[in-house]
């Protein structure tokens, strides 16, 4: 009887002791479960977001490009119909019109506003020239609050996002913008972010304490999109999917969920699987084509990180690269890819010795003493010669920081080409880019695009060709993709470089090779057609908004 009776207590204890674990389990794991899908839902609708938001910017910007091509005296009656009725056409702009400095002088809603409006600020400048005004004069006050697009004396009303109520409760929306001469950030419509988020400049999800974002940027304009969150209403909101996960635990399948949870938690960081990734020689290296833009000869390329995690999900170097930065072995990136450039272009050194490969150098590279020695070190190790490697870096990473400074001074004195990356967003001056006794400047692609399309960003483009050819210096043009594009850089008066994807994208090495064989090069058209061949193959992944320095996309 009392063998009997230990025996249904043993049985009651293994009962109670599953029991316990499968109702935790099942709690952990639907936790989980209703976490992650509604981190998922948020990169969605992020993303659903900022497709609207750059739709309606897109408009906007045709919209201001036709009243300024208005062809009657500002604010006349017949200037007024044409903005009436230009309104009718569009879906985002709520109202049109004409403005000088800042003040109101007509528009389609108002007519001509002669009492007069107070003149205001702009809040925000975008990278294209337009500028942003929050609550001006005479739309303030409104509900949702209105936003005002102007370009020179053109304006247009709209209301930032149709979007900002989410789908799936318990979403939040809110819209940022970037300064461009700033880089502030400010928020331009939805709901306040909550106090101590993450600064919405690079596309991710991040998890601060309680609150879960997801943050999506646009590649053409100066703006994002933040979807958050908590986990307290998360879980409000999936209540009876909890306690029905809860119901259904069963001691095997908890135990294996909160070791996969354990497990998860301690290897599934970004920086562990980069680390990983550079330990097993799993972060591809592929090459975008530099070329002369009179010839059209390929005469060497930019070496670009790509990293697909252990999800199988591509990463932006926009995500990785402030990964590695903040943990400290971002350096270990940058000699993974110069040890993979020299490797892959080793034989096209020793047989084209003015052929040349560029890497993306970081903030943290060029604060490391050791860094230029080192640099030369790998090249020597391998019979090469300094010119061979040419070393990216952008204008944000040298400002006020005397190390970078002292170190592109090495690099320049043992042979290596240093280019400045991203010109022209907006921290290099004259002095300062004398300073830095650079050899290249690479113009960014801001620039390139605003070619055909008569913006005020098209007439600064001879200013900065005639500044780089008084200091000597050598002008790489990023974003190249259109043969006008090529056409406008490639009738100065001395040579021009171009990359873009109307010479090829981003491929691999044995790719790239194809570019280099004799009867590609022999013909002027050919490399461009062949690059475009063979770019066909890869999508090259871009910066956002403000992008983090070093291995990353042109």
């Amino acid at each position: 009887m009392m063998a009997r009776a230990m025996r249904y207590f043993r049985i009651l204890l293994i009962i109670l002791g599953g029991t316990t674990p499968g109702i935790v389990g099942g709690y952990v794991s639907g936790r989980l479960c209703s976490v992650r899908a509604a981190r998922d839902q948020a990169g969605q609708d992020a993303g659903r977001v900022l497709e609207e938001s750059e739709a309606s910017g897109e408009e906007l910007r045709t919209t201001l490009a036709t009243v300024d091509a208005s062809p009657y005296p500002a604010c006349s009656d017949a200037d007024i119909g044409v903005l009436r009725a230009l309104l009718y056409d569009t879906e985002y702009a709520k109202d049109a019109g004409r403005m000088h400095e800042g003040k109101i002088l007509c528009s389609a809603n108002l007519g001509r506003a002669w009492r007069g409006f107070t003149a205001a600020r702009p809040t925000f400048v975008q990278r294209d020239g337009s500028l942003l005004y929050r609550e001006l004069a005479p739309y303030e006050g409104r509900e949702p609050p209105a936003v005002t697009l102007g370009m020179g004396d053109a304006y247009v009303v709209f209301t930032p996002t149709t979007l900002l109520q989410a789908e799936s409760a318990p979403l939040h929306f809110t819209e940022t913008v970037i300064d461009a001469p700033t880089g502030r950030v400010g928020t331009l419509g939805g709901e306040a972010l909550p106090a101590g988020g993450p600064e919405p400049l690079t596309d991710g999800h991040e998890r601060r304490g309680a609150e879960i974002y997801a943050i999506r940027c646009s590649q053409r304009f100066l703006n994002c999109v933040t979807v958050f969150t908590s986990t307290a209403e998360v879980m409000g909101a999936n209540r009876r999917f909890l306690l029905t996960n809860m119901d259904l635990g069963a001691v095997l399948g908890a135990c294996i969920g909160l070791m996969a949870l354990l497990f998860r938690d301690r290897n599934a960081g970004i920086d562990h699987q980069l680390r990983r990734a550079i330990r097993k020689g799993k972060v591809r290296v592929v090459y975008q084509p530099l070329v002369n833009l009179a010839t059209r000869q390929v005469i060497g390329a930019e070496a670009l990180a790509r990293w697909t995690n252990e999800d199988g999900i591509d990463l932006s170097p926009a995500l990785f690269i402030p990964v590695a930065e903040k943990h400290n072995f971002v350096q270990k990136i940058t000699g993974y890819v110069l040890e993979r450039a020299i490797r892959d272009f080793e034989e096209t050194f020793r047989r084209n010795p003015d052929f040349r490969v560029s890497i993306n150098v970081t903030a943290r590279d060029l604060k490391d003493p050791g860094f230029p020695a080192e640099v030369n070190r790998v090249i020597e190790a391998h019979g090469l010669a300094p010119r061979n490697i040419a070393l990216e870096i952008t204008e944000s990473a040298t400002v006020a920081n005397s190390s970078a400074i002292e170190a592109i001074r090495q690099l320049r004195q043992t042979g290596h080409s240093v280019h400045i990356d991203d010109f022209g967003t907006g921290y290099s001056s004259l002095s300062y880019l004398g300073e830095l006794s650079a050899d290249a400047i690479k113009i960014d692609r801001s620039f390139t695009q605003s070619i055909g399309t008569g913006t005020a960003v098209i007439a600064i483009l001879p200013q900065i060709l005639a500044m780089a050819e008084a200091l000597h210096l050598q002008v790489i043009v990023e974003g190249v993709e259109t043969p006008e594009q090529a056409a406008y850089f490639a009738a100065g008066d001395f040579s021009t470089l171009g990359q873009g994807w109307l010479f090829g994208r981003p491929v691999s090495a044995s790719d790239f090779m194809r570019l280099l064989e004799p009867e590609a090069s022999a013909d002027a058209g050919s490399a461009r057609e062949l690059a475009s061949t063979v770019g066909s193959k890869t999508v090259a992944v871009r910066h956002g908004p403000n992008p983090p320095q070093g291995c990353g996309d042109p």
